[in-house]
């Protein structure tokens, strides 16, 4: 896209949703949340402004502002000549400072683009153009940046969705969507959101986190991640559990590593955020309805067609509706190894939202038939939880026995025992329960050999 053409979008009235309802915002705004700036930061603001409109009317229109470094040096040179033609004096901090602002206006996201680039930041949550906040190591914090007025923040939003044809207005105020680097984005706009547009970043690591990386920041034991790897590799349905923010996407693209290169993985999601390693993985991303209503295609509908893509393995971002039903019925019908993820608070009330899920389908089957599809189709539940100290651990490593009358039966193979709380820290390990699984036979079929240690029990076993 050109610059004139960005330009044009960010500053399109007409256009832009926030804009069109940002009286309905200001109406609902209460007096605490107007930010009265200092004299000194206005002349700022005022300066800032006037040099980034003479600069962006000297640049070229037809410059790419995909080729970043070339468009960031022309965007100097120009900068540092309308400074001295205007004889504006300023510190050199303060032409560093404005320079960044304004090329993070052309070419990035604004106000946010260095809370973006500062990767001890794992979130970034804006409540109106002037209450922003960022989540550091489980802690939420006040950020120190602001955007001008709703408008400011409107022009961000549409940064972000209209690339990836997503829209947001008053037909429809409120969009999941992604960065270019995967990060997860939802944005709400006025008249939904009395506050102004609320935009939520979680954020992806640069770097995808590794297993390695797990171990040390004590989420995950070597013995367990021994074990998950020998799940996968044996075809095991494994459902990523856990509460908001807990880190299943995270360890579900851990677990996913662990399928061998040689397989046809489907990936299904509503945003894509997995960062898959293999070669040979086919990515589809659900839909939502255009303006009139029509072209939605959604989770459940990607399930249903990725049963005729041949795959290997189907991975679901997350199951939140009558999706689980079809997802059930694959797991039940050839696709073993399936993975997905779905929010719930402990292994069994998963599998209490599994069965809620599935009469969310429509279907008028007895609760009884369901049970069986989930207990026969689900083999281990690994739950994740976010603790006290903003640190993710998982604590359940479940196996689902199968049905015992109307009741599912859950062995716990690992369990997290908490031994504390000191300076501000959780202290506790995943231990294992000294129990193994049933589906044993399943890894020996695969050449997969376990040392009992990884159980709590015995001496080591030759692993081959």
């Amino acid at each position: 896209m050109s610059i004139l053409r960005r330009l044009q979008n960010d500053d399109s009235n007409n256009t832009n949703p926030v804009q069109r309802n940002s009286s309905t915002a200001r109406s609902a705004t209460s007096v605490s949340q107007v930010v009265q700036r200092s004299p000194q930061q206005s002349t700022y603001q005022d300066l800032k402004r006037r040099v980034q409109n003479k600069l962006i009317a000297t640049l070229d229109p037809k410059m790419d502002v995909t080729k970043t470094d070339d468009v960031r040096s022309s965007i100097r040179e120009l900068f540092e000549q309308l400074l001295n033609e205007e004889n504006i004096v300023l510190s050199k901090p303060e032409r560093a400072r404005m320079f960044d602002q304004i090329v993070a206006e052309i070419l990035g996201f604004g106000p946010l683009q260095p809370l973006l680039e500062d990767d001890s930041i794992t979130e970034i949550m804006v409540n109106g153009p002037t209450h922003i906040y960022v989540e550091r190591k489980g802690k939420l914090l006040r950020a120190k940046v602001t955007f001008e007025d709703d408008e400011h923040v409107g022009r961000v939003i549409e940064r972000i969705v209209a690339p990836l044809g997503r829209r947001i207005d008053e037909s429809q105020p409120y969009v999941d969507a992604r960065l270019p680097d995967g990060s997860r984005v939802n944005a709400i706009i006025p008249p939904i959101s009395l506050v102004g547009p609320v935009l939520t970043i979680r954020k992806f690591a640069k770097n995808p986190i590794t297993v390695e990386q797990l171990i040390e920041w004590k989420t995950l034991t070597p013995q367990a991640v021994d074990f998950l790897k020998a799940c996968v590799k044996a075809r095991m349905n494994i459902v990523i559990s856990g509460g908001t923010g807990s880190g299943k996407t995270t360890l579900l693209n851990i677990v996913s590593s662990f399928i061998p290169n040689d397989e046809r993985i489907v990936t299904i999601e509503n945003a894509a955020e997995l960062q898959l390693r293999q070669e040979h993985v086919v990515t589809l991303e659900s839909r939502s309805a255009n303006i009139e209503g029509k072209g939605e295609v959604s989770i459940r509908d990607l399930v249903i067609n990725s049963l005729r893509m041949r795959p290997d393995r189907i991975i679901v971002g997350e199951i939140r509706g009558g999706e689980s039903i079809d997802m059930l019925q694959a797991m039940n019908t050839g696709h073993d190894g399936s993975l997905t993820t779905a929010h719930s608070n402990s292994p069994r009330d998963t599998l209490s939202r599994l069965e809620t899920m599935a009469l969310m389908a429509g279907m008028d089957l007895p609760v009884r038939v369901i049970r069986e599809q989930v207990a026969s189709a689900v083999d281990l539940i690994v739950h994740e939880e976010r603790m006290r100290d903003g640190t993710r651990k998982v604590v359940n490593i479940t196996e689902v026995a199968g049905m015992e009358g109307d009741v599912i039966t859950l062995t716990d193979i690992f369990v997290f025992e908490q031994s504390g709380f000191e300076s501000g820290e959780v202290l506790g390990s995943l231990r294992p329960t000294g129990l193994r699984p049933k589906f044993m036979d399943r890894f020996e079929a695969f050449g997969i050999f376990l040392s009992p240690q990884i159980f709590g029990v015995g001496s080591s076993q030759r692993r081959r």
